[in-house]
């Protein structure tokens, strides 16, 4: 292993057998998700030490990711995540559908296992920027303009249905019919994961820094945000088929709206 993986690889060794040793505990199995937002701005901060902190590519990178990191954590909190007892409802069902042996496979291989190598892999543009080191150039600035723009989006998907479910819960409690059960207003009117697509895009946008600083297109750190963007893809389809089980809507609204990219709807 080259010596600049070995500070971000040792500290994504320490986070799987964390979480591993945590779910086998606690009998949860979200702890990656807990730590999804926190720890690809300390890898991408493992690189940016390397550097002296000097380098000024690494360091918007790591604000970058910083940003995106405490916006994320903050909207996975007030959703209960880091509560007790606040584990991914998709879990549950699909261990329900697995024999327990499969089940602890799965832990092991998946969720602690895989999830955290891909969170590792996201801060791999962060090597080129490292071995490359220059000053900022209009390709870095479109990056960096293109991210932040992704993120007011995903800040303002979880916002829309943040309030969506809030309204839900209070009509819940009224006692008041639910008609529909599902956002589909505002950015949710244009797809049916903006926040899933600008997530996504994100990560190649951090991408893109390794390419300015590399001046290679195609580079291996390329692996993260296309292993990444399989994964939200598993994770829509997974999520869907549980919506639309509950709601007989969701097949209306999948008919006229785009998945991921944000379209204008159909019909």
């Amino acid at each position: 292993m080259a010596p600049e993986f070995v500070p971000s690889a040792s500290l994504a060794a320490l986070v799987v057998g964390l979480c591993l040793v945590l779910s086998w505990i606690f009998r949860e199995y979200s702890w990656v998700d807990r730590a999804w937002s926190i720890v690809p701005p300390l890898y991408v901060a493992t690189f940016a030490a390397q550097a002296g902190w000097a380098d000024a590519r690494l360091n918007l990178m790591l604000a970058l990711t910083a940003a995106w990191g405490a916006r994320l954590t903050f909207n996975y909190a007030r959703k209960g995540g880091y509560a007790p007892g606040g584990e991914d409802y998709r879990w549950a069902i699909l261990k329900a559908r697995m024999p327990s042996w499969q089940w602890h496979l799965f832990n092991i291989g998946f969720i602690a296992g895989y999830q955290n190598f891909l969170l590792w892999l996201l801060a791999l543009p962060a090597l080129p920027a490292l071995r490359n080191p220059g000053p900022l150039g209009p390709f870095d600035l479109a990056a960096a303009l293109a991210f932040v723009a992704l993120l007011v989006g995903e800040t303002v998907a979880d916002q829309q249905q943040w309030s969506f479910h809030r309204a839900k819960r209070a009509r819940a409690e009224r006692g008041e019919p639910e008609s529909k059960g599902f956002v589909d207003t505002g950015l949710w009117a244009w797809s049916r994961h903006p926040n899933f697509f600008c997530e996504q895009a994100q990560w190649w946008t951090v991408y893109l820094f390794g390419v300015a600083a590399s001046g290679e297109w195609i580079n291996p750190s390329l692996l993260g945000p296309v292993l990444l963007t399989l994964l939200f893809h598993g994770s829509a389809n997974f999520t869907e088929s549980i919506t639309a089980s509950r709601y007989p809507a969701y097949a209306a609204y999948q008919r006229r709206v785009s998945r991921m990219i944000p379209l204008p709807p159909r019909g």
